[in-house]
């Protein structure tokens, strides 16, 4: 089994976290989504994000300005890595935006999309492309658009509670709100995975837990709203900017699946 296929080019920072500074990279083995050749559509120094998550392995976000890669660039940078990958027959399930930030915040997305098919299509016409996204740009119509073309939309949200996004997620802007989020999710017509990170911990002097009956409950609601495809969920794996955060044991894990399996969803636990 291939654990990593090339090294990584990573940038550490000094609380542990990583920043990618490259615009492709991997093949890396994803614990989500198997053989996934990552892209990063956000500044290779620093991370960019409207989200300021506890948990988030690239760290906190950084006030520098630096230049977004353009289409082009990434185009470049993705041809070159599948045609060496397709030459030395490394297996590859599925390129991934990811990286050092939310992908969606690039004003050149819409573009990368459509370039990112268009090479997919001639090289690797079997895998698919997935984009993580935290769901707070779906107000953007050409956003929307873009992520309803890739074969997986993986769509954040870490709870059905306003207070506890904003303890965990920290957005920089009171505009979002778990309302507005779902309010976009509703657009995929299902056709969209939800991904939820389970965690307990302390931070900024708040608590916080969604893990509870009540979190859950409220999160099965917004999923009997939204009928996503699939319910992705998962704990903390890797260092986190914050600390005092607790990682969830596969009991744990298996519990909570269990509760949405029962409710009828197609879940994907990781951690378990």
């Amino acid at each position: 089994m291939y654990f990593c296929i090339y090294k990584q080019k990573i940038k550490k920072s000094i609380m542990s976290t990583i920043l990618r500074n490259s615009y492709v990279f991997g093949p890396i083995i994803s614990r989500r989504l198997g053989h996934s050749l990552g892209v990063n559509a956000s500044p290779v120094e620093n991370k960019i994000c409207n989200f300021n998550c506890v948990y988030c392995e690239c760290g906190w976000n950084n006030s520098s300005k630096q230049q977004f890669p353009t289409s082009q660039e990434i185009k470049q940078q993705l041809e070159e890595k599948l045609k060496e990958v397709k030459t030395n027959n490394i297996p590859i399930d599925v390129i991934t935006f990811s990286g050092n930030g939310e992908p969606t915040l690039n004003p050149n997305f819409t573009e990368i999309i459509d370039e990112t098919i268009k090479i997919r299509n001639l090289l690797y016409p079997n895998i698919k492309i997935s984009v993580l996204s935290n769901a707070t740009n779906l107000h953007n119509p050409e956003v929307l658009k873009a992520l309803k073309k890739v074969d997986n939309p993986i769509l954040k949200l870490d709870s059905a509670f306003d207070d506890t996004l904003n303890a965990i997620n920290q957005p920089i802007s009171k505009t979002i709100t778990v309302e507005k989020i779902v309010s976009g999710m509703k657009q995929f017509n299902g056709n969209f995975i939800l991904q939820i990170m389970f965690i307990k911990g302390t931070w900024n002097n708040k608590v916080f837990d969604n893990t509870t009956a009540k979190e859950i409950n409220a999160l099965l609601d917004i999923m009997k709203q939204t009928k996503p495809r699939q319910v992705m969920i998962y704990p903390i794996d890797r260092e986190t900017p914050a600390k005092d955060l607790v990682k969830l044991d596969s009991s744990e894990m298996r519990r909570i699946s269990k509760i949405i399996e029962e409710a009828g969803y197609n879940v994907l636990a990781v951690g378990i």
